[in-house]
């Protein structure tokens, strides 16, 4: 079978397309348009996009064990019951800073993982080392785990619980840690992808959302790069590479009856009308098949 690529939910106009999810009790695509201050659910069934516009960034979705969704509005984490559309903010962090809430995942554990960035809609107007690495447990406290963060991006844990992977774009470096499933601790930070030392990597390109595959190997949205890229954490190697009909990918997730499927997003936001012309589907969302390599479920929130 051939690896295709296809636009699976076509978008026009700006879009930020962020934090993509696969609901496998639904078998619904979770994923969010930050600066449209959206939340969407795709269903596989239906191939109805859903969606709700809030009043602020909405940054993160991820599923709640009771119900509803865990989603990440300006600088806070909240619950929202899709079917009443109420919406309750659990926590807020960074209330001093110009921030916002960027990307989030949960561990094995239940916990969600997020991280914040300053304001601004491209990397220029971004100031530095503005954020910070947090998580809310399932008791419903917030743990700061790291500072001085610039663009809080992907995060991702081996199948053992042993190893956390996290990525801060403006370094262009993913990160390695020790981790703690039981304590939610990381610790022993390392580099484990530079992409300043990937062959062929173009200079402006950043890594931004990443999953990982069921053989623990990370799969990497380079932004400004066009592609989404396999690598061995271990040794930091490219593995694998699908390029995309879009300069400004942000994320990926693997999802589909067998999680054998890729789902991908990808931005606007900085485009010029050069690039727009080049890649007219900029901003959608594109499906990965054929790959023959399958990811894991992903976790979602305990608490």
């Amino acid at each position: 079978m051939p690896v295709t690529v296809e636009a699976l939910i076509t978008k026009t106009g700006n879009a930020t397309g962020e934090g993509p999810h696969w609901d496998e009790r639904t078998q619904t695509f979770l994923y969010v348009d930050i600066h449209a201050y959206e939340v969407h659910r795709w269903s596989a069934d239906t191939r109805i996009d859903e969606k709700y516009t809030f009043d602020d960034n909405c940054s993160l979705v991820v599923p709640c064990k009771k119900g509803g969704y865990l989603v990440g509005i300006g600088k806070s984490v909240c619950h929202f019951d899709w079917d009443s559309k109420k919406l309750t903010v659990l926590q807020t962090v960074d209330e001093d800073k110009g921030t916002r809430i960027n990307d989030g995942k949960c561990d094995a554990s239940g916990r969600l993982w997020f991280g914040t960035m300053s304001l601004g809609k491209t990397v220029d107007e971004i100031k530095y080392n503005e954020g910070s690495l947090y998580s809310l447990e399932v008791d419903g406290t917030v743990r700061k785990h790291k500072e001085g963060v610039s663009i809080s991006n992907g995060l991702a844990w081996t199948a053992d619980n042993k190893t956390m992977y996290y990525i801060d774009s403006i370094p262009r470096k993913v990160f390695g840690y020790d981790f703690g499933i039981k304590t939610g601790t990381m610790s022993n930070e390392r580099v484990v992808v530079d992409f300043d030392k990937v062959e062929g990597m173009p200079k402006e390109a950043l890594p931004d959302g990443m999953t990982i595959d069921a053989d623990d190997k990370l799969w990497v949205a380079c932004f400004l790069g066009g592609r989404i890229t396999r690598f061995d954490p271990n040794t930091g190697e490219e593995m694998t590479r699908i390029n995309i009909a879009a300069k400004r990918t942000t994320s990926c997730c693997f999802g589909g009856k067998n999680f054998d499927e890729l789902f991908i997003t990808s931005i606007t936001d900085g485009a010029t009308e050069e690039e727009l012309k080049e890649t007219p589907l900029a901003g959608s969302v594109f499906r990965v098949t054929g790959l023959e390599i399958k990811g894991r479920p992903a976790p979602i929130y305990e608490g």
